[in-house]
């Protein structure tokens, strides 16, 4: 009779009747049948999958014949698992599942055990038991007590159950002999199976044996790789495969050019590869250095372009402007014509965001013919990643620099060094250090990378590095290159370089390579003013990006390719309200408020300086998230207005009943650096004078406490901010005269620009006097203090003993009333 019963799938086991073994369950319907089975008489069938990572299995996945099993103990785990322990009791075939959800339940069929027993299989049942005492003898993993268990056994079936639930069999193995009822038939395939085993385990064992012996004369190691070798000559391995390797990598040492260094490494290398199993982790490792050191372009150089007429075309033709990068490029070229031999330079380009760097590397290799690799450096911190790992570590690898010359195929490339400021450092090393011997054209020759541990030539290597912020790159590391500042684009240079690359390239990128765009000079010069705030040109190609997408949505849209002129009124129709507003000066002279000037990594800007007095006790305020350097400005020109008081035709204890306010807008922008002196001196005198300050003036310069005008930076990116800004004249400190060459002219002619080399000067220029010469004169006056000011070092009177006076506090001088 049919009985009905849960269904327990298991995954990589079968139990077999009177098998006792714990089990642990997890998934839902699995713990769901073992509850099920708790209820009904605790009696479950346990039936195994085909393939074990079925996680969600249906009926086909399922053999039909399992074990009935009686559940001993079930225990939940915290980690909401089920731990039961079950016995096996008797075969049983399903004949239908009955429902799949929430948990199994099938009808089954109990496979019965033969009633009379054959007495021809007591010889079988010897055999049997002489076989697995056998097999346990050669497999150390089953303890010896079985033995004693299977000889207690007289039933042919159950012994046959016992013995093969200890084998090491496949699942489809012991399947089978689950499914076999006939106890003769069961002990014969046991039999086999055993016999399989033994004849395994033999040949392990004489392989054993055969390597133990040579052992003797040598190490560890050689023995378990002539283990493989003799697995090789029992199964037939990759000999003759192995052998054709080495003889192809023996051949390309023969042919490859490198130093002597490299080529007697490689021959020792290759030596020891001979002796190793091609099966050895040691041999990948060999393997792999040989082919890594091979693959090295170790004397394989393009020849360079010395044309320097060719040359400089294709410099000016891919950047405008840049004149000091490119004639440092030329001046290499015309000195390598004339010297055969000649160390490849080490450049830092130090500038903005988008001003051309990493491109003008890429032209750089194209205009002189060699090949052209980057390495980012951005975020680097360990040392391995310049010079490699050792080989002792597992997965090592040669470090970025030898890397990316196998890329370039060339040992003379144009080798960019990118974010060469961005580097950090951490336990792990420091990268910048590691640099130190690549940059060096008195070391690089002989530069040693950890894997490889053998002297590779990068003198021929021509080094490019880029930075941001120069400040960030270690001296001893900036000592060893030569620095190329490239300062942000002008307003004229955006224009040129935006009809010439930008725009075109846009057209191209945008679908409308065949449509004619025209970008008036209003239309861009309102985008670089409206719209960007950069020293380079990355915002101002996507905001014309943007406006090309528009105008190819409209020739979609209309189905026409005629000419589209883009105006500055179109312009602000596509890109929306102005994201920036220009510097504009003030439209009458103000009291107390003056036009400075201050550069950014975007470029030169107005920067407005107010101050404000009011009645007070001498408290001085600096708003305008000034940097320290700049509110130790502000406080240097208060002492030297303090200082010329009386010249400037205040009290002398002016300071002390009012209260002095230095304000400079937009509050949000971090503000610093001294450049700010001079103007900040000028509004004090201003408001405290109350003399307007002329709307057309701005100013930049450092000042002492002595009044003097020191040199600043940035002259060319402030001027045209003046320029920009609508300002007539300029004041600059007389040490950056020198500066102004590398101001445009039409700039130049433009503005007034008022040279000075102290304070007086400046205020003659900048403040709105009626009679400036008169108040220059006063200015430069010498007007003593009050004789308060003025008193003579203490003396002792004549009838005073000096020891005395030195040794009491109350015989000290006093000073004069």
């Amino acid at each position: 009779m049919n009985k009905r019963r849960p269904l327990l799938p298991l995954r990589d086991i079968i139990v077999f009747p009177h098998m006792v073994v714990p089990l642990f369950v997890g998934r839902e319907k699995s713990i769901r049948a073992l509850e099920e089975a708790m209820r009904a008489g605790k009696e479950i069938l346990l039936s195994a999958q085909k393939r074990a990572k079925t996680n969600d299995p249906r009926p086909d996945d399922i053999f039909s014949v399992g074990t009935v099993g009686s559940i001993i103990q079930l225990l939940r785990l915290p980690d909401g698992t089920v731990k039961v322990l079950v016995e096996g009791k008797r075969r049983a075939r399903i004949v239908k599942y009955l429902s799949m959800d929430p948990w199994f339940s099938v009808e089954l069929e109990e496979i019965l055990e033969p009633a009379d027993v054959d007495s021809s299989l007591g010889a079988l049942m010897d055999t049997v038991r002489a076989t697995f005492e056998l097999y346990v003898k050669l497999n150390k993993r089953i303890p010896p007590e079985i033995l004693q268990s299977a000889a207690q056994i007289d039933d042919p079936a159950r012994l046959a159950d016992t013995i093969v639930a200890h084998l090491s069999l496949k699942l489809n193995d012991k399947q089978r002999i689950l499914e076999t009822a006939d106890p003769k038939e069961r002990l014969e395939k046991l039999r086999e199976l055993m016999e399989a085993e033994i004849e395994i385990l033999q040949v392990e064992r004489k392989i054993r044996s055969r390597v133990k012996k040579q052992m003797e004369r040598s190490q560890k190691d050689y023995y378990l790789n002539e283990q493989m070798q003799n697995m090789q000559k029992d199964l037939g391995g990759e000999k003759d495969e192995f052998k054709n390797e080495i003889e192809e990598l023996e051949e390309k040492i023969r042919k490859k050019e490198m130093s002597d260094e490299a080529q007697a490494r490689l021959e020792k290398e290759l030596k020891k590869l001979k002796m190793m199993s091609p099966m050895s982790a040691e041999a990948t490792v060999l393997r792999n250095y040989i082919d890594w050191v091979l693959s090295l372009p170790w004397k394989d150089k393009t020849e360079d372009n010395l044309d320097l007429a060719r040359a400089e075309e294709i410099l000016n033709d891919d950047h405008f402007g840049l004149d000091k990068p490119k004639e440092r490029i030329l001046e290499y070229l015309a000195v390598h014509k004339l010297v055969n031999k000649l160390r490849g330079p080490v450049l830092c380009m130090v500038g903005p965001p988008g001003v051309g760097k990493t491109s003008l590397a890429r032209s750089i290799a194209r205009s002189t013919g060699r090949k052209f690799v980057r390495l980012s450096l951005g975020g680097v911190r360990d040392e391995a990643e310049i010079r490699g790992h050792r080989r002792t570590y597992i997965g090592a690898l040669p470090g970025k620099i030898i890397q990316s010359l196998k890329k370039a195929e060339s040992n003379n490339p144009v080798f960019l060094l990118d974010e060469i400021d961005k580097m950090s450092m951490d336990f792990r090393g420091d990268p910048a250090s590691a640099l130190l011997e690549v940059l060096d054209p008195e070391q690089n020759e002989d530069f040693n990378d950890h894997y490889l541990d053998l002297d590779y030539d990068l003198s021929d290597v021509m080094f490019i590095t880029t930075a941001n912020n120069l400040s960030q790159i270690p001296i001893p590391l900036r000592d060893r290159m030569e620095i190329i500042e490239i300062p942000g684009y002008t307003e004229f240079e955006k224009k040129h370089i935006a009809r010439r690359h930008l725009i075109k390239r846009q057209q191209e990128e945008n679908g409308l390579a065949d449509v004619k765009v025209e970008f008036s000079d209003a239309a861009l010069k309102t985008i670089i003013q409206s719209y960007t705030r950069e020293a380079g040109v990355r915002t101002l190609e996507r905001q014309i990006a943007s406006v090309l997408r528009k105008v190819a949505t409209k020739a979609v849209r209309d189905g026409t390719s005629e000419k589209y002129d883009i105006s500055a009124r179109s312009v602000k129709k596509y890109l929306g309200p102005a994201k920036y507003r220009d510097d504009r000066v003030e439209e009458t002279d103000q009291i107390g408020t003056t036009n400075g000037l201050a550069w950014t990594m975007y470029g030169g800007v107005l920067l407005t300086a107010e101050v404000m007095v009011m009645p007070g006790t001498g408290k001085l305020t600096i708003t305008g998230k000034l940097g320290d350097v700049m509110q130790e400005s502000a406080k240097a020109a208060l002492t030297y207005v303090r200082s010329r008081a009386m010249n400037l035709g205040l009290a002398p204890d002016f300071y002390q009943k009012i209260d002095l306010h230095v304000h400079f807008p937009e509050g949000a922008q971090p503000k610093d650096g001294p450049s700010a002196g001079i103007t900040i001196v000028t509004s004090l005198v201003s408001a405290l004078c109350r003399i307007a300050v002329r709307r057309d003036v701005a100013m930049t310069g450092e000042i002492t406490l002595r009044g003097r005008v020191l040199p600043i930076g940035g002259l060319k990116e402030k001027i045209l901010a003046a320029h920009r800004a609508g300002i007539k004249t300029v004041i600059v400190p007389a040490d950056n005269v020198k500066d102004l060459r590398d101001v445009p002219r039409a700039v130049r002619r433009a503005l007034k620009i008022v040279p000075v080399s102290d304070v007086d000067e400046v205020l003659k220029s900048a403040l709105a006097l009626e009679d400036p010469d008169a108040f220059h004169q006063r200015l430069t006056e010498t007007i003593l203090p009050p004789d308060v000011l003025m008193l003579p070092p203490p003396t002792l009177s004549d009838d005073e003993d000096d020891d005395d006076s030195r040794s009491s506090s109350g015989d000290r001088p006093t000073l004069p009333q």
